[in-house]
Parts: structure tokens; sequence; C-alpha cells
């Protein structure tokens, strides 16, 4: 499950109470929290939101707990450090984090795929990633130190997943951003595991939504195994 926190925070403590109840909720149906944020600031900021997603806030009552997500996606453009007490705070939890490196909406190229001396914003970014990839690798091979690849523009993603080989990959934009799943395939080089394949308007809007989830899932396996 993938909560986007700003619907839930934009209705104050009731809204932060609701989104509890509702993580409460995915974790008794068996399902993994993935908390859509995007955070990113200063290391002393930083760490404040590490103990807000994975951990917990220490007082002179008693230690007061964050939401306990299993991942949160996170904003890099404050570089490495700001990114150091989140991956600690994860590794320490269990956790994983997604970093922002190659986004699904039209704005993106403004920002992201802007030339450089030596290679686009979004490679550096991806260098990033997969520098701090270490720190968070499963027994597995792939690491919880992830990116998130909008699936909007798909002509990057063999070259981020050459940048980010044991990576997972965060794909939103398929379905009501235009995205589509047969293009996919470069992402999932490592394994049916190596990517997330993020669906909601698509699939909520539809007039059929158990259906539509089939149908994705369905072409998102295609390509994954391919």
């Amino acid at each position: 499950m993938k909560p986007q926190l700003a619907r839930f925070e934009r209705l104050g403590a009731p809204g932060w109470a609701a989104l509890t109840e509702v993580c409460g909720a995915a974790r008794e149906a068996g399902l993994l929290v993935l908390a859509d944020g995007k955070r990113g600031d200063v290391p002393v900021t930083a760490a404040a939101y590490a103990q807000a997603l994975f951990g917990e806030t220490p007082t002179p009552w008693g230690p007061v707990a964050g939401l306990g997500a299993d991942a949160a996606t996170v904003n890099p453009l404050l570089g490495t450090d700001s990114l150091e007490p989140l991956v600690e705070a994860a590794a320490s939890s269990g956790a994983g984090v997604f970093a922002l490196v190659r986004t699904s909406n039209p704005g993106a190229a403004d920002i992201q795929d802007l030339p450089a001396p030596r290679q686009p914003l979004h490679e550096r970014l991806a260098e990033l990633v997969d520098g701090l990839s270490e720190r968070l690798l499963g027994e597995g091979g792939l690491s919880g130190m992830g990116a998130v690849v909008g699936a909007t523009a798909p002509e990057h993603i063999a070259r981020l997943r050459s940048l980010m080989p044991r990576s997972v990959f965060l794909i939103p934009g398929v379905g009501a951003q235009g995205g589509r799943p047969e293009l996919l395939g470069a992402a999932f080089t490592a394994g049916p595991a190596s990517a997330l394949v993020a669906a909601s308007r698509g699939i909520a809007g539809a007039e059929d939504p158990a259906a539509a989830a089939e149908g994705l899932r369905s072409a998102v396996w295609e390509v994954s195994t391919a």
C-alpha cells in the first residue's frame, strides 16, 4: 500500500490519526506500507523526518512512535548528507528508501533532464542512489535504497537501470498519466522483484477497479518475466 501523505496531512491531526489507522489495517492484511511523502531537508531536519517515518522520538514522557513505514519516498536534491539520516533509520528498522531520480510529471524534464558538462541531472541522482545502495543491500542482491523512475519517460529506464543495477525501482505514471506497462521491461533486468509499478487513479477511477488491477498485474508480470 502506498498512502500519499499529503492527502492525510492536509486534514491536520485527524488526518494523521486516520493515516495511522489505515497503515494499521494494511499491516493486519499483510501488506507493506510505502509512505509517499517525498521528504528531504538539511540533515538535522531529515533526522526528524526519519523518526516520523521509521522510528520514534524520545520525550521526557517516553518515546512517541512514528508511522512505522516499511519504506518511504525521499527527495535527494539537497545531496547525500540530507539522505544519510533517512538511510540510517531505514537500515536500523529494516525499511527501504526510494529517492526521486526521474519523476513521472510533465515538468520533470524542466530540471531533471537538463544537460550538464558530464551528464543530465537524473543520471547524477542515479549515481548518488547507487552509492548508497550497499547500505540497504538484501540477501538476494537487491537494495532497499531504491529509486523513483517514472513510466512516462521510458526512454530513460534502460540507462538508469545500468547506473543503478541493485536498486529496486518504484515506477509511477502508469494509467492516468499515460505510462504504458509494455515499455517497462528494461526496469526488470534483475528479475520481477526489481521494480514496483504503482497505479492509483487509473484503477480507482475505472468502471471495474478489480478488472483494471488484474489487467495491469498481468501486463507487468509479462514484461517482468520476459
